[in-house]
Protein backbone atom coordinates (compact mmCIF):
# COMPACT_ATOMS: atom_id res chain seq x y z
CA UNK A 1 0.00 0.00 0.00
CA UNK A 2 1.37 3.42 -0.99
CA UNK A 3 1.96 5.75 1.94
CA UNK A 4 2.47 9.51 2.10
CA UNK A 5 5.35 11.75 3.10
CA UNK A 6 3.95 15.01 4.43
CA UNK A 7 5.38 18.48 4.86
CA UNK A 8 6.64 18.59 8.44
CA UNK A 9 4.66 21.78 9.09
CA UNK A 10 1.44 19.83 8.44
CA UNK A 11 2.09 17.06 10.97
CA UNK A 12 -0.34 16.81 13.85
CA UNK A 13 0.92 16.72 17.43
CA UNK A 14 0.23 13.00 17.50
CA UNK A 15 2.15 12.40 14.26
CA UNK A 16 5.14 14.31 15.61
CA UNK A 17 5.07 12.30 18.83
CA UNK A 18 4.90 8.99 16.97
CA UNK A 19 7.80 9.94 14.70
CA UNK A 20 9.97 11.05 17.60
CA UNK A 21 9.14 7.86 19.50
CA UNK A 22 10.07 5.71 16.49
CA UNK A 23 13.38 7.58 16.08
CA UNK A 24 14.22 7.06 19.74
CA UNK A 25 13.39 3.36 19.51
CA UNK A 26 15.65 2.93 16.47
CA UNK A 27 18.41 4.68 18.40
CA UNK A 28 17.85 2.52 21.48
CA UNK A 29 18.07 -0.67 19.39
CA UNK A 30 21.34 0.38 17.74
CA UNK A 31 19.76 0.32 14.27
CA UNK A 32 19.90 4.09 13.92
CA UNK A 33 23.67 4.18 14.34
CA UNK A 34 24.06 1.62 11.57
CA UNK A 35 22.62 4.20 9.16
CA UNK A 36 24.97 6.88 10.49
CA UNK A 37 27.94 4.56 9.99
CA UNK A 38 26.82 3.66 6.47
CA UNK A 39 26.56 7.28 5.40
CA UNK A 40 30.05 7.98 6.71
CA UNK A 41 31.49 4.91 4.97
CA UNK A 42 30.16 5.87 1.53
CA UNK A 43 31.04 9.55 1.67
CA UNK A 44 33.97 9.60 -0.78
CA UNK A 45 35.16 13.04 -1.97
CA UNK A 46 36.55 13.76 -5.44
CA UNK A 47 40.13 13.68 -4.22
CA UNK A 48 39.88 10.23 -2.67
CA UNK A 49 40.38 7.06 -4.66
CA UNK A 50 37.87 4.34 -5.39
CA UNK A 51 34.18 4.36 -6.36
CA UNK A 52 32.20 7.49 -5.50
CA UNK A 53 28.54 6.60 -5.09
CA UNK A 54 26.79 8.79 -2.52
CA UNK A 55 28.18 12.30 -3.07
CA UNK A 56 29.85 14.40 -5.76
CA UNK A 57 28.56 11.97 -8.38
CA UNK A 58 25.50 11.30 -10.57
CA UNK A 59 24.25 8.63 -8.16
CA UNK A 60 23.86 11.18 -5.35
CA UNK A 61 20.08 11.26 -5.89
CA UNK A 62 19.27 7.55 -6.42
CA UNK A 63 21.69 6.48 -3.67
CA UNK A 64 20.06 8.78 -1.14
CA UNK A 65 16.59 7.76 -2.30
CA UNK A 66 17.41 4.16 -1.45
CA UNK A 67 19.18 5.18 1.78
CA UNK A 68 16.14 7.16 2.89
CA UNK A 69 13.80 4.36 1.88
CA UNK A 70 15.78 1.78 3.89
CA UNK A 71 15.69 4.08 6.90
CA UNK A 72 11.97 4.64 6.49
CA UNK A 73 11.39 0.89 6.35
CA UNK A 74 13.24 0.55 9.65
CA UNK A 75 11.07 3.29 11.15
CA UNK A 76 7.88 1.68 9.87
CA UNK A 77 8.93 -1.65 11.35
CA UNK A 78 8.72 0.16 14.70
CA UNK A 79 5.49 2.01 13.85
CA UNK A 80 3.74 1.25 10.53
CA UNK A 81 1.91 4.57 10.71
CA UNK A 82 5.11 6.63 10.51
CA UNK A 83 6.80 8.04 7.41
CA UNK A 84 9.59 10.56 6.94
CA UNK A 85 8.24 14.10 6.52
CA UNK A 86 10.02 16.68 4.41
CA UNK A 87 11.39 20.07 5.39
CA UNK A 88 10.82 22.73 2.74
CA UNK A 89 13.73 24.98 3.70
CA UNK A 90 12.73 27.60 1.14
CA UNK A 91 9.70 28.41 3.33
CA UNK A 92 10.52 27.27 6.87
CA UNK A 93 13.78 29.14 6.84
CA UNK A 94 14.37 30.50 10.35
CA UNK A 95 15.27 29.00 13.74
CA UNK A 96 11.68 29.80 14.76
CA UNK A 97 10.23 27.32 12.22
CA UNK A 98 8.01 24.55 13.54
CA UNK A 99 10.49 21.71 13.11
CA UNK A 100 12.80 23.24 15.76
CA UNK A 101 10.07 23.22 18.41
CA UNK A 102 10.49 21.54 21.80
CA UNK A 103 7.95 18.84 20.88
CA UNK A 104 9.67 17.89 17.64
CA UNK A 105 13.39 18.12 16.78
CA UNK A 106 14.44 20.56 19.48
CA UNK A 107 16.19 23.85 18.86
CA UNK A 108 19.56 25.46 18.29
CA UNK A 109 22.75 24.62 20.13
CA UNK A 110 23.81 26.75 23.07
CA UNK A 111 26.61 29.29 22.83
CA UNK A 112 30.10 27.92 23.22
CA UNK A 113 29.89 24.18 22.55
CA UNK A 114 26.71 24.32 20.36
CA UNK A 115 25.13 21.55 22.45
CA UNK A 116 21.40 21.02 21.80
CA UNK A 117 19.64 21.24 25.16
CA UNK A 118 15.96 21.20 24.15
CA UNK A 119 13.67 18.50 22.83
CA UNK A 120 13.79 14.71 22.90
CA UNK A 121 17.24 14.55 21.28
CA UNK A 122 18.98 16.64 23.94
CA UNK A 123 21.84 14.63 25.44
CA UNK A 124 20.69 15.28 29.00
CA UNK A 125 17.62 13.12 28.39
CA UNK A 126 19.87 10.09 27.97
CA UNK A 127 18.36 8.92 24.70
CA UNK A 128 20.65 10.43 22.05
CA UNK A 129 24.29 9.55 22.59
CA UNK A 130 26.44 9.98 19.47
CA UNK A 131 28.48 6.86 18.82
CA UNK A 132 30.64 8.28 16.02
CA UNK A 133 31.82 11.31 17.92
CA UNK A 134 33.29 14.52 16.60
CA UNK A 135 36.28 14.95 18.89
CA UNK A 136 35.19 13.93 22.37
CA UNK A 137 31.60 15.12 21.99
CA UNK A 138 28.87 12.56 22.45
CA UNK A 139 26.05 15.10 22.14
CA UNK A 140 24.03 16.55 19.27
CA UNK A 141 25.23 19.98 18.10
CA UNK A 142 23.70 22.70 15.93
CA UNK A 143 24.56 26.25 14.94
CA UNK A 144 21.45 27.39 13.09
CA UNK A 145 22.27 30.14 10.60
CA UNK A 146 25.89 30.40 11.86
CA UNK A 147 25.41 33.85 13.51
CA UNK A 148 29.15 34.55 13.78
CA UNK A 149 29.46 34.21 9.98
CA UNK A 150 25.85 34.19 8.75
CA UNK A 151 24.66 31.84 6.06
CA UNK A 152 21.11 31.82 4.69
CA UNK A 153 19.01 28.90 3.55
CA UNK A 154 18.40 28.42 -0.19
CA UNK A 155 15.55 30.38 -1.75
CA UNK A 156 12.82 29.36 -4.17
CA UNK A 157 14.86 31.11 -6.85
CA UNK A 158 17.89 28.96 -6.04
CA UNK A 159 15.79 25.82 -6.38
CA UNK A 160 14.12 27.08 -9.57
CA UNK A 161 17.53 27.62 -11.16
CA UNK A 162 18.45 23.99 -10.54
CA UNK A 163 15.05 22.69 -11.67
CA UNK A 164 15.28 24.63 -14.94
CA UNK A 165 18.33 22.70 -16.15
CA UNK A 166 17.04 19.98 -18.52
CA UNK A 167 20.28 17.99 -18.25
CA UNK A 168 20.60 15.49 -15.38
CA UNK A 169 24.39 15.55 -15.05
CA UNK A 170 27.51 16.11 -17.12
CA UNK A 171 31.23 15.42 -17.31
CA UNK A 172 33.43 15.41 -15.35
CA UNK A 173 30.69 13.79 -13.19
CA UNK A 174 31.97 15.21 -9.90
CA UNK A 175 31.76 18.30 -7.67
CA UNK A 176 33.12 20.52 -10.44
CA UNK A 177 30.33 19.83 -12.96
CA UNK A 178 28.90 23.16 -14.10
CA UNK A 179 25.97 21.70 -16.03
CA UNK A 180 23.17 19.46 -14.90
CA UNK A 181 20.48 19.33 -12.23
CA UNK A 182 22.38 16.90 -9.99
CA UNK A 183 25.24 19.19 -9.02
CA UNK A 184 23.05 22.28 -8.99
CA UNK A 185 20.80 20.65 -6.40
CA UNK A 186 23.61 18.85 -4.53
CA UNK A 187 25.24 22.24 -4.41
CA UNK A 188 28.99 22.12 -4.87
CA UNK A 189 30.79 25.25 -5.99
CA UNK A 190 33.50 24.95 -8.60
CA UNK A 191 36.21 22.66 -7.29
CA UNK A 192 34.27 21.86 -4.12
CA UNK A 193 34.93 25.32 -2.68
CA UNK A 194 33.08 26.84 0.26
CA UNK A 195 30.63 28.43 -2.17
CA UNK A 196 27.74 26.01 -1.77
CA UNK A 197 24.14 25.85 -2.93
CA UNK A 198 20.85 24.14 -2.15
CA UNK A 199 21.45 20.76 -0.43
CA UNK A 200 24.97 21.60 0.75
CA UNK A 201 23.98 25.04 1.95
CA UNK A 202 21.32 23.52 4.21
CA UNK A 203 23.94 21.34 5.87
CA UNK A 204 26.00 24.47 6.51
CA UNK A 205 23.02 26.42 7.82
CA UNK A 206 22.16 23.74 10.40
CA UNK A 207 25.82 23.35 11.34
CA UNK A 208 27.08 21.12 14.12
CA UNK A 209 27.07 17.42 13.28
CA UNK A 210 25.24 18.14 10.00
CA UNK A 211 28.56 19.46 8.68
CA UNK A 212 30.27 16.07 8.65
CA UNK A 213 30.09 12.72 6.86
CA UNK A 214 28.04 11.33 9.77
CA UNK A 215 25.38 14.04 9.37
CA UNK A 216 22.49 11.57 9.99
CA UNK A 217 23.45 11.90 13.67
CA UNK A 218 21.04 14.86 13.51
CA UNK A 219 17.49 13.60 12.82
CA UNK A 220 16.85 16.67 10.64
CA UNK A 221 19.03 14.94 8.03
CA UNK A 222 16.10 12.73 7.01
CA UNK A 223 13.65 15.62 6.63
CA UNK A 224 16.21 17.53 4.59
CA UNK A 225 16.84 14.63 2.23
CA UNK A 226 13.14 13.90 1.85
CA UNK A 227 12.80 17.41 0.41
CA UNK A 228 15.79 16.86 -1.89
CA UNK A 229 14.09 13.67 -3.06
CA UNK A 230 10.86 15.59 -3.67
CA UNK A 231 12.80 18.13 -5.75
CA UNK A 232 14.13 15.30 -7.90
CA UNK A 233 10.49 14.30 -8.44
CA UNK A 234 9.72 17.84 -9.59
CA UNK A 235 12.68 17.84 -11.96
CA UNK A 236 11.56 14.53 -13.48
CA UNK A 237 8.05 15.91 -14.00
CA UNK A 238 9.38 19.11 -15.56
CA UNK A 239 11.72 17.27 -17.96
CA UNK A 240 10.04 13.98 -18.95
CA UNK A 241 12.33 13.64 -21.96
CA UNK A 242 15.46 13.80 -19.84
CA UNK A 243 16.90 10.94 -17.87
CA UNK A 244 19.69 9.78 -15.64
CA UNK A 245 23.21 10.25 -16.97
CA UNK A 246 25.57 8.64 -17.72
CA UNK A 247 23.43 5.98 -19.34
CA UNK A 248 26.35 3.73 -20.24
CA UNK A 249 29.41 2.67 -18.26
CA UNK A 250 32.22 5.15 -18.83
CA UNK A 251 35.05 3.92 -21.05
CA UNK A 252 38.43 2.99 -19.63
CA UNK A 253 39.88 6.17 -21.15
CA UNK A 254 37.62 8.36 -18.98
CA UNK A 255 39.26 9.61 -15.73
CA UNK A 256 36.03 8.71 -13.91
CA UNK A 257 35.96 5.12 -15.17
CA UNK A 258 35.18 2.82 -12.25
CA UNK A 259 34.42 5.77 -10.00
CA UNK A 260 30.88 6.78 -10.98
CA UNK A 261 27.79 4.65 -11.56
CA UNK A 262 25.90 4.62 -14.83
CA UNK A 263 22.19 3.90 -15.20
CA UNK A 264 22.38 0.11 -14.88
CA UNK A 265 25.42 -0.36 -12.64
CA UNK A 266 24.55 -1.71 -9.16
CA UNK A 267 25.16 0.73 -6.31
CA UNK A 268 26.61 -0.53 -3.03
CA UNK A 269 25.70 -1.60 -0.47
CA UNK A 270 22.31 -2.77 -1.81
CA UNK A 271 23.20 -3.98 -5.30
CA UNK A 272 20.44 -1.82 -6.83
CA UNK A 273 20.89 0.31 -9.93
CA UNK A 274 20.00 3.98 -10.46
CA UNK A 275 17.45 2.74 -13.00
CA UNK A 276 15.62 0.86 -10.26
CA UNK A 277 15.31 4.04 -8.18
CA UNK A 278 13.80 6.32 -10.81
CA UNK A 279 10.16 5.62 -9.87
CA UNK A 280 8.93 5.36 -6.29
CA UNK A 281 5.21 5.76 -7.05
CA UNK A 282 4.44 2.21 -6.01
CA UNK A 283 5.89 2.78 -2.55
CA UNK A 284 5.30 6.37 -1.41
CA UNK A 285 4.07 9.73 -2.62
CA UNK A 286 4.45 13.34 -1.48
CA UNK A 287 1.60 15.39 -0.12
Amino acid sequence: MVYTRKNQRDLTRTEKKRLVSALLELKRSGRYDEFVTMHGRYYVPDADGGPRVSHMAPSFLPWHRRFLLEFERALRAVDPGVSVPYWDWTKDNTPAASLWAEDFLGGDGRAGDRKVTTGAFAHANGNWNLRRRIGDRAFLTRNLGRPSDPVSLPTRQDVAKALSDPLYDAAPWDSTATKGFRNKIEGWGRGGTLTTYNHNRVHRWVGGVMMGATSPDDPVFWLHHAFVDLLWDRWQAAHPGSGYLPREKLPASDPQHGRVFSLNEPMPPWNVTPAQMLDHSGVYRYA
